[in-house]
């Protein structure tokens, strides 16, 4: 096993990068018909939310490749040496519209790095704010927490299954086939291999099969959202992933009104919630 060098690993707290890119018209078209919409909004138009995550990529080279699919440890990010890196919560705030055609800058700072030993072994947090500015205007906030983490026992048990919080008023079924996840993963410029390389997914990290981008989980429940309660603006997105959900069976993002806003959730093919969300509303239309 890896020793973890804390004390290296958080010399890059503190660490920054500025990023600008044009929130171009072709990608939010190719986007809506990925969610299957008929047509994606107009230049000038409100970006959708999340969708922010589609700009600002990180564009490494080929041969800056790590075997999994993700850029090469270090850069901006801390070079963490465990083998599994996922995107598992964050919190976003919506300030002020971001729109197709803007040119926006995303500066993004390493909060933090902390280590816990848990029951799966090795745990390394990065914590990764963000501020995206367009027009001089500060248009989102928000917070990312990677977590990186050794690979699992192939003998420990499962997880034990988690039930949705409340009664789901509104939901939608969909299908993650490798159509989905390959699209997804282009949009997003995302080489990590267990989106769409079954054999690596499930032979080299032990899963069941293709895993579901959190990001693309997170972004169906605001579609949700936006498909059941039209006019409803969110003001604040808060979501965690809790356990991997994997191609091949049916899924559902649902959800219902809180007295602070709205709880939202994804359940696999078993009923076993896979993320969990709250949404606090700017307007209620």
């Amino acid at each position: 096993m890896t020793a973890i060098d804390l004390a290296h690993l958080q010399q890059w707290q503190g660490r920054q990068e500025s990023v600008t890119d044009l929130i171009a018209p072709a990608k939010v078209e190719a986007m809506a018909a990925t969610l299957d919409w008929a047509h994606g909004p107009a230049a000038g138009d409100e970006l959708p939310r999340p969708w922010h995550w589609l700009y600002f990529l990180p564009a490494a080279r080929q041969s800056k490749i790590s075997r999994d699919g993700h850029p090469e440890r270090g850069g901006f990010l801390p070079p963490v040496p465990l083998p599994r890196r996922m995107w598992a919560s964050g919190n976003v705030e919506f300030l002020a519209p971001l729109r197709v055609g803007d040119q926006a800058t995303r500066t993004s700072t390493v909060q933090s790095v902390t280590h816990k030993r848990g029951g799966t072994g090795d745990l390394v947090f990065v914590t990764v704010a963000h501020e995206i500015r367009a027009r001089d205007v500060l248009a989102i906030r928000e917070t990312q927490n990677l977590v990186y983490r050794e690979d699992p026992d192939p003998a420990a048990p499962a997880p034990r299954p988690v039930a949705p919080p409340a009664t789901a008023e509104f939901g939608r079924a969909w299908v993650p086939d490798p159509v989905l996840l390959f699209r997804y993963s282009a949009l997003t410029f995302n080489g990590h291999r267990i989106h769409y390389d079954r054999d690596y997914a499930m032979g080299e990290e032990g899963y069941a099969g293709l895993v579901v981008h959190g990001p693309l989980a997170a972004t169906l429940l605001l579609d949700l959202v936006r498909a059941e309660l039209p006019g409803v603006e969110i003001a604040q997105y808060d979501y965690r992933a809790v356990r991997p959900l994997i191609d091949g069976n049916t899924f559902r993002v649902e959800g219902c009104r809180t007295d602070a806003g709205l709880s939202l959730w994804v359940l696999d093919h078993t009923g076993a919630v896979t993320m969990q969300a709250t949404a606090t509303l700017r307007n209620a239309g």
